[in-house]
């Protein structure tokens, strides 16, 4: 589609965090290039948690967004919501781009009459209509849900979903791995070198084994595990932890048996710096989490210990060069944050030697 002109502001609405900012990045991008003109505004949530980090400190200044609204995810403070109404009307949108996650019927519906009649926008690209939403509806969970592919064994990716609700823009192509670059800057890389420090002369295993949600956590004992085993077999490779303040501790409890060269940048980067981090890594390990898709938007292949709180495929790192630890259990795509039923069976019941097998894979790969 060539470039619209006519379009001068521009509203996208996308909530969540570094994984839910990194898988929209094609669609952020494919908005540049129809929009170049345009001012493209971020409608957003304030950080729900201490390691989610918010879509600006995600997306930078790569110039994908100019700016950002966000308000309270959920709220119902009826001041806060007039305040929203009054900010979006000022800003006066010529168009709405919805890129929501995954969410009830009445849900979507409640926000098309919020954002067509409260905030007075005509034109919405992404918002499924009443059609589209009641064959895609899940009785299951009264949700809107991915596509099934039945040859493959994997649900839609949530990259794939956006890409086809607002298809009508243009093409997404989230296929295309270079439409997932975050265009790093060479500030942030320089920033990444300097932590590295003696590293950088190391071939380099990078792992962030935390995860702000019990149910996609593999544990301590096994992160410790798959660590020794890894540096016994490849001595020569260095280590380096990635992850959030709190995750700094744990970080160094996981790799207190590794004896060659290690660091610990728990805390210490940026996003995007930590992305610059895990770009000179051979692998990148960890559970379901934001650094995953960092790895995977700088084309690092992972090897993940994948929870089944999710659907298979939904949230699977973008490329075919990952390795995928993930066992459908019974109760898959429970959508739990917290295990409250099966003790974390679809998380135990990965072992160490699964994990270690499936780093042999991608190092051997990439020694090839």
């Amino acid at each position: 589609m060539r470039p619209d002109g006519s379009i001068r502001k521009v509203l996208i609405y996308r909530l969540g965090s570094l994984g839910d900012t990194a898988v929209a990045v094609p669609c952020y991008r494919l908005l540049a290039r129809v929009f170049p003109e345009a001012e493209r505004v971020l409608l957003t949530n304030f950080p729900v948690h201490a390691k989610a980090p918010a879509a600006a400190a995600v997306l930078g200044d790569s110039g994908l967004i100019h700016d950002y609204m966000r308000y309270t995810a959920g709220t119902r403070n009826a001041l806060e919501l007039l305040g929203l109404v009054w900010r979006i009307r000022r800003f006066r949108p010529d168009i709405l781009v919805y890129l929501s996650m995954v969410r009830p019927l009445r849900s979507m519906q409640r926000d098309r009459s919020f954002f067509r009649i409260a905030c007075g926008i005509e034109r919405i690209a992404g918002l499924p209509g009443d059609a589209e939403l009641t064959e895609g509806f899940d009785p299951a969970t009264e949700s809107y849900r991915n596509r099934f592919n039945a040859s493959t064994g994997l649900f839609e990716s949530e990259g794939s979903r956006l890409a086809r609700l607002i298809r009508e823009l243009g093409d997404v192509e989230p296929d295309n791995l270079a439409n997932w670059s975050l265009e790093l800057a060479a500030a942030e890389r320089e920033a990444a070198t300097t932590a590295l420090g003696a590293l950088c002369s190391r071939r380099l295993i990078v792992c962030g084994p935390g995860t702000k949600m019990q149910a996609k956590d593999w544990g301590l004992e096994k992160w410790r595990g798959l660590l020794t085993r890894l540096n016994a077999e490849y001595p020569e490779h260095g280590l380096v932890l990635v992850g959030a303040v709190e995750d700094a501790g744990p970080a160094d409890d996981a790799a207190g048996n590794w004896v060659s060269p290690k660091l610990n940048l728990c805390g210490k980067l940026t996003p995007r710096q930590t992305a610059a981090v895990i770009e000179r890594a051979q692998v990148f390990l960890g559970p379901d989490s934001g650094p995953m898709h960092l790895a995977a938007s700088v084309g690092t292949p992972c090897v993940i210990a994948f929870s089944a709180a999710g659907r298979p495929g939904v949230w699977f790192p973008v490329g075919n060069q990952h390795e995928i630890v993930y066992h459908q259990t019974s109760c898959y795509g429970c959508q739990l944050q917290t295990c409250v039923a099966e003790a974390q069976r679809c998380m135990t019941s990965i072992s160490v030697e699964e994990m270690a097998a499936a780093t042999r894979r991608v190092l051997d790969r990439r020694a090839g």
